[in-house]
């Protein structure tokens, strides 16, 4: 990470009219939150097919080995904690420097951290809905059922199937929030995107579409990714670190 690209990163926030965050699993694995796609990950363990929309509707049997394996994945997300990356996006919003962050995570840490306009591509898991009635639950409330020996959770008031309010392989992308995300793609003059390999699509589109607007982009990532080369500064490091030290440089009485 070098000193210039960071200052270079604050002074095209400043003078942006409209900025827009954008961000990836990269911003919550520091916060102890396992990325899914990475070596070793979930889906090196598991097919993902298994977990597919279809086949959780469908199928008693998948339903149960999805809720098997989601109760001991919860820990894991109930413990996480807002990092200074989330800390740090907030601080920017409060101040007029951020419009909105756009999120392909589902742990709700942005919004725990502060962030007051967050736009979820993903859904959430902190929250379970009936898919019949709409009913919806904590995922806290679910976990404690699972907890007691039941395998399939199902709605206490109509009988329907519960599913986590996050989009699962074969399930269609929330229409409002997909919406919404690429008209801010579209709007802003500085798309700042972290912690995402802009692989999984359409959230990675949110980059092109940007950038073909007029925007300026500004890549926040461990590693590189495809569109490193259309990004107006690329700064390969840590998410938590890198926007601390430009929310620092722009609000340096926050707490950020």
């Amino acid at each position: 990470m070098r000193e210039a690209d960071l200052i270079r990163a604050a002074d095209l926030l400043r003078r942006s009219r409209r900025s827009c965050a954008f961000s990836g699993a990269g911003i919550s694995t520091e916060s102890g939150i396992s990325d899914f796609r990475s070596p070793g990950g979930i889906w090196s363990k598991y097919d993902p097919e298994e977990f597919s929309y279809p086949r959780f509707v469908q199928s008693a049997e998948s339903r149960k080995r999805y809720w098997r394996w989601s109760v001991e994945f919860y820990p894991q997300l109930a413990a996480a904690q807002p990092n200074p990356g989330h800390v740090a996006l907030a601080t920017l919003e409060r101040a007029g420097l951020l419009a909105c962050v756009v999120t392909q995570n589902v742990d709700d840490l942005h919004r725990r951290a502060g962030s007051r306009r967050v736009i979820e591509l993903h859904g959430n898991a902190t929250r379970v809905g009936c898919l019949s009635c709409d009913k919806e639950w904590p995922r806290g409330e679910i976990q404690r059922w699972l907890e007691n020996g039941v395998d399939e959770p199902r709605c206490d008031a109509c009988g329907g199937i519960l599913k986590p309010r996050t989009v699962s392989f074969g399930q269609a992308m929330p229409e409002r929030e997909t919406e919404e995300a690429f008209a801010e793609a579209r709007a802003c003059e500085v798309l700042l995107a972290v912690g995402s390999s802009l692989v999984v699509y359409p959230a990675a589109a949110m980059v092109p579409v940007a950038h073909e607007a007029g925007a300026s982009v500004i890549l926040v990532n461990r590693e590189p990714t495809p569109f490193d080369d259309i990004a107006r500064i690329v700064i390969h490091g840590a998410s938590g670190e890198t926007l601390h030290h430009i929310a620092r440089a722009l609000c340096p009485e926050s707490d950020a």
